[in-house]
């Protein structure tokens, strides 16, 4: 039995082990990954097994072109290797675009393999006008429609448009500037 449930704190270590076995410490150097970098998701879903462990993870992230254009960037989407096959990939996405869906979002875009994400209604093409601030393969560059003609309207460069993760987060000084929390 797999449970897919809302993350939280206490998740994220498992969460990261468990990225880093699907991706390793590459992941980290992604377009996809700096755009994430620092913010909080709009949604965020772990999937349990009987025994409580993680073993799939799925995030949302609020992206915005120099309009305001708003859409969700998926990713990661990981799965543990010994539940592939099991369909809990499919849940975590099912689920994910459900929330997406019944909160009103217009559409979701990632970088991913076609084959996997069409079953979802991922389509390339679609983003033809949409740049990603960093390298990107554009036939892995997808993107779906959860409101008809929505990724029409998203234009040119798209950049981080979430809520800053106070953990990580510059922490303001009183003369407006700021220093990372590390320092």
């Amino acid at each position: 039995m797999i449970d897919i449930v809302e993350e939280v704190p206490a998740h994220a270590g498992a969460r990261e082990a468990l990225l880093d076995l699907s991706f390793g410490e590459a992941r980290l150097a992604r377009t996809s990954e700096r755009l994430r970098e620092g913010l909080l998701p709009v949604f965020a879903f772990v999937a349990l097994d009987a025994t409580g462990k993680l073993v799939g993870t799925v995030r949302l992230w609020s992206v915005a072109d120099r309009s305001g254009c708003q859409s969700l960037l998926l990713g990661p989407l990981a799965v543990d290797p010994g539940c592939r096959g099991n369909r809990v990939g499919d849940r975590l996405m099912r689920h994910a675009l459900n929330q997406a869906t019944m909160h009103g979002h217009g559409s979701v875009i990632l970088v991913g393999d076609l084959p996997y994400y069409a079953r979802f209604g991922f389509a390339a093409g679609l983003l033809d006008k949409v740049v990603l601030p960093g390298p990107v393969d554009q036939d892995r560059f997808l993107g779906l429609e959860l409101v008809r003609g929505h990724l029409a309207e998203l234009n040119g460069v798209v950049a981080a448009a979430g809520s800053l993760d106070p953990a990580v987060a510059p922490a303001p000084l009183s003369n407006g500037f700021s220093i990372p929390k590390s320092a």
